[in-house]
């Protein structure tokens, strides 16, 4: 009688399958794990190197109000840009004190839409220390403090933080992202922007863009026109930083959260918790949950004294009860515009 031979239990045996799938879930978790890190490290880094400075006026100020306010300004300074940077960016040669070309406030409320305004530069406004009604950017002049000030007292808002960013940080953010599709109802042409742009929807590069929301020439509207492609490039921007093909991006994140902060400066007072949300704020405006609009003005040749030139005055009462429902963190009944 022949012996049954003992099956060869090597060919069925179970725990190889059990090893692949436990290295697979092993290598799926550190995968993951970088990941997350990755997302928590780079702001983390980014953060510690943005320039802090005293931007918040001493004295009496308004009451603080719910949620929070933030100035944002764009600059034109550039004694941190090389030669070359500022020809590629067409700021001209010699530094210079710095200008503004934008000045915007974001209201973020504790529940609500986020507010993105537009304040023209060529605003008439009392400026503290100055005699006379002055265009708005005189302020900045004279320091973001004096800026801040300015608005405090002619809106009654309290102004809880401060951004300014750059040319280089702004060209930077641009091409880290790969570029903002606009897209230009006719052509634009303005050689004090250095830009010739033609109708249609197209990618521009952070040079182009910087000219698209510098120009004031191109479509005849001024700083009016300027202002409106300064909230669409605002939105569109921190859209496509906070997309999928940027985030899930480790090399794009990284150079997104880290190209353009050396030309970043904001307020001492401000913490990381207070930047994530003005960052928040700033995703919000692209979206549903956002309206942008400008302040309220009544005449855009508004004559000041001393041939001071002609300025914007704003509508007093709508620009009042805009500014109330900020106080009021009433955000809900406003509308882009």
């Amino acid at each position: 009688m022949s012996q049954t031979q003992p099956l060869d239990p090597r060919p069925g045996n179970p725990r190889r399958p059990k090893k692949r799938r436990n290295w697979f879930l092993r290598t799926v978790g550190l995968i993951v794990l970088l990941f997350v890190l990755t997302l928590i490290a780079v702001p983390l880094y980014a953060w510690s190197r943005i320039d802090k400075i005293e931007a918040m006026p001493t004295g009496e100020r308004p009451a603080d109000t719910p949620g929070t306010t933030y100035l944002m300004v764009g600059s034109d300074a550039r004694e941190d840009l090389s030669r070359a940077e500022r020809a590629r960016l067409h700021t001209g040669g010699d530094a210079g004190p710095p200008r503004t070309d934008s000045i915007m406030l974001m209201h973020v409320p504790e529940s609500g839409p986020t507010v993105l305004i537009s304040i023209p530069r060529d605003s008439a406004v009392n400026i503290p220390g100055i005699e006379g009604r002055q265009k708005i950017n005189a302020a900045f002049n004279n320091g973001p403090a004096r800026l801040v000030q300015t608005l405090e007292n002619v809106t009654g808002l309290r102004i809880d933080h401060y951004v300014e960013v750059g040319f280089g940080g702004f060209a930077s953010v641009i091409d880290s992202v790969g570029g903002i599709e606009m897209c230009l109802p006719k052509a634009m042409k303005d050689d004090d922007a250095h830009i010739d742009l033609p109708a249609g929807c197209q990618e521009l590069d952070g040079v182009n863009a910087l000219g698209y929301v510098r120009s004031r020439k191109a479509d005849g509207k001024n700083d009016f026109g300027r202002t409106e492609r300064q909230r669409q490039m605002v939105g569109a921007v921190a859209k496509k930083a906070a997309s999928p093909s940027t985030i899930l991006n480790p090399f794009r994140y990284y150079s997104v959260a880290t190209k353009g902060v050396d030309a970043l400066t904001v307020d001492k007072e401000m913490n990381l918790f207070d930047f994530v949300k003005f960052a928040r704020g700033m995703q919000a405006i692209s979206g549903s949950n956002g309206i942008a609009l400008s302040v309220p003005t009544s005449d855009d040749n508004y004559g000041l004294c001393c041939n001071r030139g002609s300025a914007v005055k704003w509508d007093t009462k709508k620009a009042t009860a805009l500014f109330d429902a900020l106080k009021q963190d009433n955000t809900s009944g406003l509308k882009s515009s």
